[in-house]
């Protein structure tokens, strides 16, 4: 495949599943899961156009930062701390339409106004990491992108 991405469509679910069919063949056939990451945030980040795009893996009970799009970012988040760390301890999508009042939340960027995190699972369903999508507006995230981003680390071999 070539290494141009398309996003075609008006709504959010139509560029969703323009984008998912490209992806997953931008990472079929490559088993290292960090590249696969890097891709997976770039394809994200500038097919969506959103803020900052990234992934934070399990280290020593630490969310520790792994590829990314985006402004410099957190590099550690413990355990049950800001959003990250809470989906990671819930084990559970957290959508935040207004990060400033989630409370707990990490500035990361004063520039951040809304978030989706989505725990990562390995072949085993424990949880090895998050996907982090961040938006420089309010209330950017729903369930349609919950249910798409979910299929998208469904991709992801870990």
């Amino acid at each position: 495949m070539a290494e141009d991405l398309h996003v075609n469509g008006e709504t959010k679910e139509e560029k969703y599943k323009s984008i998912i069919p490209q992806i997953k063949s931008l990472i079929e056939g490559e088993s290292d899961f960090i590249a696969n990451m890097a891709n997976i945030c770039a394809a994200l980040k500038y097919g969506f156009d959103f803020f900052w795009v990234g992934f934070y893996l399990v280290k020593d009970n630490q969310l520790v930062l792994a590829p990314f799009q985006g402004p410099v970012a957190c590099t550690r988040i413990h355990f049950g701390k800001g959003v990250c760390g809470t989906a990671w301890k819930n084990n559970e999508v957290i959508i935040v339409d207004d990060v400033d009042a989630f409370p707990g939340h990490i500035a990361c960027s004063s520039l951040s106004k809304s978030e989706i995190v989505l725990p990562i699972y390995n072949s085993q369903q424990k949880i090895v990491g998050v996907l982090d999508v961040d938006s420089d507006t309010y209330a950017t995230f729903d369930k349609t992108d919950e249910k798409y981003l979910k299929q998208v680390l469904e991709l992801l071999k870990f």
